[in-house]
């Protein structure tokens, strides 16, 4: 499974490093202090045996130095008059548009760190790189197109006005290590093209893969725009939520942790949240389904980077009918993906990026075999250093703690049902409402599963896989999946709050509006055309 490190290609190698830099007020500062070690899920071979390969370090900074970031971020924003804020749309973006051409440059860089940071494959690395591009490009021209939406005056009960969207004010940004470019920089992005100054703290994993962005972030933004920390959450998120000026707090992860961290801010009607929560996102296998779409999307959706996906299927039920042809199929399947190194062509399956992951992956196969499940497949549930092999469970039931816990790994437990009020009753009953896929052929089954269905979760797939693309498609969450909606255009406006300026028609005001907007003397009253 492991390579010897002699075997490992040359142009996936890296460089173990030791980032000694952090991004604060437009400068990268060295950092005196201690340092938190760095370990890949890659075990390698360099003569002494298989150990975890050392990537490096990065900085632990401390509270003070938080809160220097933060200090800088507010000076940045000041109250809303800073140069950041009240530059015109079309200055930002330009801003923007450099980052993006910087960020390219170091595609091969970034690429090859999320594989040995968190084991994600070549190809779905490569993904995420260049869909995160095409993000950024693609929120421009939906920003491109609100501002057009703007740039004209209104006129309702004689009175003038123009509306336009407005920063909130300092955003604390945190992501989560398995989408640690994509899925932040689907908050960063908007939020800092809105106006607002942003903090940066990586995910716990996917720490090293910033590095090669610092120096674009540091050319691209004016100082104190974006500031970039790291450090453990209690050290440095405690203080900055401590001290009641963050406005918006963007975090990706856990509902618990996000719960903890909005208890710190000291004015939380103040704070705004945009959050991505926990998701234990069912599949339903109707008796007429097409079999073998189901398993295709099944297989991809519930292991796709070893299911470590907010997005994937983490439990299936199977009508009693088909369940065990589809059990039998699946497992086959299942059977031919291909594990291996990260860079290794056409690898599905990789190293697991949490050290105590494997344990508590067991912990839940033995829990659920103890209690009357079995594992379906050959070697499913076999642990090797980080990889563990994927383990089909059947059949599952509500007294086990994989029916109910997110295992964000490769585990895919399968349930039996006979009435479809038993995947519905678990839907509603659960904590989570992000998705639910439905594989069925019959129409009218399918109909009335769906009119339900979406006032349980916010997204319902038809004969495929869970998902969060396109981009363009809202990504949201009922119960403690979510709060607030992401996508290129929603994104924009979660971040920003409508502001308008007014004025009563009479010769005074129409002079007056007039003349600003002749000489252009003000950003926001503005009827510019953004091309």
């Amino acid at each position: 499974m492991f390579p010897k490190l002699k075997d490992v290609p040359a142009e996936f190698a890296v460089t173990p490093l030791k980032q000694k830099t952090w991004l604060l007020n437009g400068k990268l500062v060295e950092w005196k202090g201690p340092f938190q070690d760095v370990h890949s899920p890659v075990y390698v071979d360099a003569g002494k045996g298989l150990q975890p390969f050392n990537l490096g370090s990065y900085p632990l900074l401390s509270g003070e130095a938080s809160l220097s970031a933060l200090e800088a971020a507010t000076k940045a924003y000041d109250l809303g008059k800073g140069e950041w804020p009240t530059m015109t749309v079309k200055d930002r973006i330009k801003h923007l548009q450099s980052f993006v051409k910087l960020m390219k440059e170091q595609r091969d860089e970034v690429v090859r760190w999320l594989m040995w940071e968190i084991g994600k494959n070549l190809a779905d690395s490569r993904k995420e790189f260049d869909r995160t591009v095409d993000y950024i490009v693609d929120t421009i021209d939906a920003y491109k197109n609100l501002d057009r939406e703007s740039s004209r005056l209104r006129k309702e009960g004689g009175i003038y006005a123009q509306i336009r969207r407005g920063p909130l004010g300092v955003v604390l940004c945190m992501g989560p290590y398995n989408y640690p470019l994509n899925e932040t920089f689907t908050t960063l992005i908007p939020a800092l093209l809105m106006g607002n100054a942003v903090i940066f703290k990586p995910a716990k994993l996917g720490v090293l893969m910033i590095s090669p962005l610092l120096e674009a972030f540091r050319d691209s933004f004016p100082k104190g725009v974006i500031n970039i920390i790291y450090g453990s959450g209690q050290e440095t998120v405690g203080p900055l939520m401590g001290s009641g000026k963050i406005d918006v707090l963007a975090f990706i992860g856990s509902s618990t942790s996000a719960n903890a961290i909005k208890k710190l801010h000291l004015k939380p009607n103040r704070l705004r949240s945009v959050l991505g929560l926990d998701a234990k996102n069912p599949g339903i296998v109707l008796p007429d389904a097409d079999i073998d779409i189901a398993i295709e999307e099944c297989v991809t959706g519930s292991l796709s980077f070893n299911g470590q996906r907010c997005t994937a299927l983490k439990i299936l039920f199977v009508h009693h009918k088909v369940v065990d042809d589809f059990i039998a199929k699946f497992c086959n399947k299942v059977g031919t993906l291909k594990a291996g190194m990260p860079w290794k062509e056409k690898v599905m399956l990789t190293p697991l990026p949490e050290p105590q992951k494997p344990a508590y992956l067991k912990a839940l196969i033995d829990d659920a075999v103890a209690k009357g499940a079995k594992i379906m497949n050959p070697d499913g549930g076999k642990i090797e250093h980080s990889y563990v092999h994927p383990a089909v469970l059947y059949p599952v039931n509500s007294t086990m703690r994989i029916y109910h816990e997110e295992q964000f790994g490769p585990i895919i437990p399968i349930a039996a049902y006979h009435k479809i009020s038993e995947p519905i009753n678990y839907i509603t009953e659960s904590n989570f409402g992000q998705q639910v896929s439905i594989f069925g052929t019959d129409k009218d089954k399918i109909a009335e599963l769906v009119d339900p269905l979406v006032n349980e979760v916010c997204r319902v797939n038809i004969n495929s896989q869970c998902q969060r693309g396109p981009d363009v498609f809202p990504f949201n969450g009922r119960k403690d999946s979510a709060e607030g909606t992401l996508s290129v255009s929603d994104a924009l406006r979660v971040f920003s709050i409508r502001t308008m300026v007014a004025m009563k028609d009479n010769d005074v005001n129409r002079d007056l509006l007039t003349q600003i907007l002749e000489e252009r003397k003000s950003n926001f009253l503005s009827t510019d055309f953004i091309l």
